[in-house]
């Protein structure tokens, strides 16, 4: 092995140097940075693997939020319809109820017209009949005071 050696030139004592002085820069760098840059993507993908998984679990909820949402627009929906359907009804019967009051007021106005008007009518008939009687008793006066001359 010498003879190999020699032909190409090679110290058999300097490449056993060379050979430990390699093992022991590969088992430094194995142990100083192999090691912990093994670990440091160890942690870098748990890292990603909880930021997927977290970010999953944010699209689940943002979802949920969304269909949560969704209901709670379509019963605010339904019940504003209700509310509208309400406030018609109640003004439908206010609107009965004002014309039932008006009615009654214009009867009651109409009859207390009609009571105003028949009292008139009366208190006419009454000033009309002291008139012609008075008129009467005036004729009848000049037909006497004309038939004694």
């Amino acid at each position: 092995m010498q003879q190999l050696f020699a032909a190409f030139g090679l110290n058999g004592s300097l490449l056993i140097a060379q050979v430990v002085n390699f093992s022991i820069v590969l088992i430094a760098l194995w142990y100083f940075l192999y090691k912990p840059v093994l670990a440091m993507l160890s942690r870098r993908q748990e890292m990603i693997t909880k930021s997927v998984t977290d970010a999953a679990e944010v699209e689940a909820l943002f979802a949920r939020a969304d269909g949560e949402v969704h209901a709670r627009v379509q019963t605010a929906d339904r019940e504003a319809e209700k509310i509208v359907a309400d406030a018609r009804e109640s003004a439908v019967s206010v609107k009965t109820q004002l014309l039932k009051e008006a009615e009654a007021r214009a009867a009651l106005i109409k009859s207390d017209a009609e009571a105003r008007a028949m009292e008139s009518i009366e208190r006419a008939r009454r000033e009309s009949e002291r008139d012609i009687a008075r008129l009467a008793v005036l004729a009848a006066e000049k037909v006497l005071l004309t038939h004694h001359d």
